[in-house]
């Protein structure tokens, strides 16, 4: 979901945005019963710094989607520890569409989530390191590369290695070729693997 286009806030009477818009009003409006005045709080809260934690903390427990796309909006642009580790919590949700939501907010922030890229991409949770790979294919960072590569050479599963494979393929520069060799020896029984990397080695070559 591109959060980052959210609806336009819809109107809101008077007396739903009669308290201050001080932070910690802004802050108690998101337990607000209507969505409406959930989603003002939450864009109003942009200028507020330290409203991450209780953004995180809404985020965990709203149903309303358009409410969802706002906060994820104004914790990106917070951009802060607390909210970047809140959208890792998210991964780890089972709400699926909360998941694609955190993935693609993390997308937006390359420089805080890069700090902790290695620390996702090594995460006990095999789920968890599938989505760090995903979030890799829009972050552009200088690191991508060999990010992918260490997967390759070192995470045991199958499903992340193909994943970190199939972005290879997009990005990988010569670099790529020996650990992907590597990785086809690895598993020689797999034909996906064995598709993968001959697809990725061949496109790096400029066959």
């Amino acid at each position: 979901m591109a959060f980052v286009k959210s609806q336009p806030v819809g109107p809101i009477a008077d007396d739903e945005r009669k308290q201050p818009r001080d932070c910690a009003n802004l802050e108690a409006e998101l337990d607000s019963p209507n969505p409406t005045a959930r989603r003002w709080a939450a864009r109003d809260l942009t200028d507020c710094p330290q409203a991450s934690a209780a953004l995180v903390r809404r985020l965990n427990c709203e149903d309303d989607v358009s409410v969802r796309e706002v906060i994820l909006s104004t914790l990106t642009a917070l951009g802060d520890e607390v909210a970047v580790a809140g959208l890792v919590q998210c991964l780890r949700s089972e709400n699926a569409s909360l998941r694609n939501e955190a993935i693609e907010a993390m997308k937006q922030l390359p420089e805080e989530v890069a700090s902790i890229m290695r620390v996702l991409l090594q995460d006990a949770d095999a789920d968890v390191r599938i989505f760090a790979v995903n979030i890799l294919e829009s972050l552009r960072h200088p690191e991508v590369e060999s990010w992918l590569i260490t997967v390759i050479e070192q995470d045991p599963l199958l499903n992340v290695c193909a994943t970190a494979v199939d972005l290879l393929g997009e990005v990988g520069t010569a670099a790529a070729r020996e650990p992907l060799k590597r990785l086809n020896l690895r598993f020689p029984d797999e034909p996906y693997i064995q598709f993968a990397t001959d697809l990725a080695l061949k496109r790096i070559n400029g066959d």
